[in-house]
């Protein structure tokens, strides 16, 4: 597969998309896992914590207003962004610095809204990747699958 150019999705068959306030703006990139901030319309970039993760920080889908100049533009606090989620939509998701995954992994949510390996019936797992990523030496862009 190819990463698109300037956008996340790449297929978007059981797309759902949400609109959120960006609460705190650290590591709210596109493509990056997303959990409740404050308050339900309020979202933060996902911590690493098992279970928390409600999403995706969208781009494409997001009103231009509020929209980064590229997908590695990090979004701002108080912008009105879309969260996108669904069982099998593809997008560039971003594997953490460390990781280093072959086509099929399962992945779970790490820190930074970033992924990493996950082990099936031990980790709650939130994407596989569609791709093989070496990510040792740096965190790198990853298209997966969404299993949220």
């Amino acid at each position: 597969m190819v990463k698109p150019n300037n956008q996340i999705v790449l297929d978007s068959k059981n797309l759902h998309v949400q609109t959120k306030k960006v609460e705190t703006a650290t590591n709210v990139y596109p493509g990056r896992l997303v959990m409740k901030g404050t308050n339900d319309d309020d979202i933060v970039v996902c911590d690493g914590t098992e279970g928390a993760a409600i999403g995706w920080a969208g781009y494409e889908q997001t009103a231009k207003n509020y929209r980064p100049a590229t997908v590695d533009t990090i979004y701002e606090a108080n912008d009105q962004i879309t969260v996108i989620n669904g069982p099998g939509i593809l997008l560039v998701g971003r594997l953490a610095s460390g990781q280093n995954v072959t086509k099929g992994a399962r992945l779970m949510v790490a820190a930074n809204g970033e992924l990493s390996g996950g082990t099936v019936g031990t980790n709650e797992i939130v994407a596989i990747a569609e791709e093989s990523v070496n990510a040792t030496s740096g965190a790198a862009d990853i298209i997966v699958r969404s299993l949220i």
